[in-house]
């Protein structure tokens, strides 16, 4: 475990370019081995997530090629069934998008995955396979949790599945059931949230040729599609790029954060508009964003977080250092990540003299309390790594963040791109 500190840093200036979306690179990367063929993903993300991703398809016959800024990906012409069990690392989105992918394949294969399977449910993705024809099931394997699957391919037909506990479930299946025998009709019990990611899936299987038409309550998925070899590049990601941005809000900075095109299918570019909301002065330009952080208090708002869950923890910062009380709703599902976030949240910024609030939907914060520096446990939470480090830029003394290089699992060079407009940190290297 490695632990670094950060103190507080009056001011931040500079570029940093934003690190490619790793939600991007998982789908083009599971797409492009689905495609028989050569793909090539250029400016992928290189993190334990999409690590997990890669080995993955790799396992039922897809090869990779990773060479610096971009991997060749030949797509299996048929999906066999892994020999070895499938390590999905930590990543759920790794396991609930394979898990449709694999029952396509000749033979069975097993999924392990290194987190607690009752903290990232997958029985409702698993329920609807079985209505489609698969036999899936979850178990044990050692002291791992597994999802043992059958093969030998996807029925089709009708079945139902939440919107709200995880859009991975419908991207999951829509990678899938696109080679399914007959149309697939998916009704959503309940209404759809992190639609963008959903959207996102669209977009990745139109480049490899695949049809996948969504309508407010269910999506229809015609059989006996081809995937074709395409090749894209991966754009960089607003969901990580938010911390820096509100690192840039929160102090008396300048900062440019480049790789940024809004033009891009992700709904946590919505942190632009949380900013200019809050009293923040932010340009957007063709491939970057700008900030120009006042280091005076913020303008204190209520944000529905139903479909931006992994913005609340950058936002939930931002509202410390406001103005007066800041609502966060609509964050359920964030108990359902890799760690339970509201209460990992509402715990690390209460022992900086946060004064938030947490109920069963989201969080109440009371800005402009005076931040100190404390000891901080991540939870083993990348996100909350990160929270908690842009919070220390304006907290008194020096905060010290534990088992820091959690942030391996989504954004690597986080602490080193934080130190490059630069934010005063010491200790700790995660560069690969």
């Amino acid at each position: 475990m490695v632990g670094l500190a950060v103190r507080k840093t009056k001011k931040l200036s500079g570029q940093v370019c934003a690190p490619p979306s790793k939600s991007y690179t998982q789908r083009m990367v599971i797409a492009a081995a689905l495609s028989p063929g050569m793909s090539k993903v250029s400016n992928p993300l290189l993190s334990e997530d999409t690590e997990a991703t890669f080995r993955a398809v790799t396992a039922l016959g897809a090869k990779v090629k990773v060479a610096e800024g971009c991997w060749t990906i030949e797509g299996a012409t048929i999906l066999k069934g892994a020999k070895e069990p499938i390590d999905c690392g930590e990543s759920g989105a790794t396991l609930r998008f394979m898990i449709p992918v694999v029952a396509l394949a000749v033979g069975s294969s097993t999924l392990v995955f290194r987190g607690s399977i009752e903290k990232r449910p997958v029985e409702p993705l698993l329920e609807s396979l079985r209505e489609l024809g698969a036999k899936v099931h979850v178990g044990k394997l050692g002291d791992k949790d597994g999802v043992f699957v059958e093969g030998g391919g996807i029925v089709g037909g009708e079945t139902s599945i939440p919107g709200d506990v995880s859009s991975q479930f419908i991207s999951g299946l829509m990678f899938a059931c696109p080679m399914a025998k007959v149309d697939t009709e998916i009704m959503l019990t309940s209404p759809l949230e992190s639609a963008d990611y959903v959207k996102m899936t669209q977009v990745v299987l139109a480049n490899h040729g695949i049809k996948v038409p969504a309508h407010e309550n269910h999506i229809h998925i015609p059989a006996n599609q081809t995937y074709k070899p395409s090749d894209g590049r991966v754009p960089g990601d607003f969901s990580s790029a938010a911390f820096l941005l509100a690192a840039a809000a929160i102090t008396d900075s300048k900062v440019q954060v480049n790789n940024l095109d809004y033009g891009s299918v992700q709904g946590d570019k919505a942190i632009l508009g949380v900013l200019k909301k809050m009293g923040v002065d932010v340009k957007v330009c063709a491939d970057s964003v700008e900030i120009e952080g006042s280091g005076s208090l913020l303008k204190a708002l209520e944000v529905d977080a139903k479909n931006i869950p992994d913005l609340v923890l950058a936002i939930a910062v931002l509202a410390c250092y406001a103005n007066g009380k800041s609502r966060i709703f609509g964050a359920r599902r964030l108990r359902l990540k890799e760690s339970d976030r509201l209460k990992s949240l509402h715990s690390e910024l209460t022992k900086m003299g946060a004064q938030i609030c947490m109920d069963d939907d989201g969080l109440t914060v009371q800005g402009g309390c005076r931040l100190h520096g404390a000891l901080i446990d991540p939870h083993n939470d990348h996100r909350i790594a990160m929270a908690c480090a842009v919070a220390a830029l304006g907290a008194e003394g020096q905060t010290t963040i534990q088992n820091a290089e959690c942030v391996r699992k989504s954004y690597p060079q986080f602490f080193t791109h934080l130190k490059q407009i630069g934010a005063e940190i010491v200790g700790g290297k995660f560069d690969r």
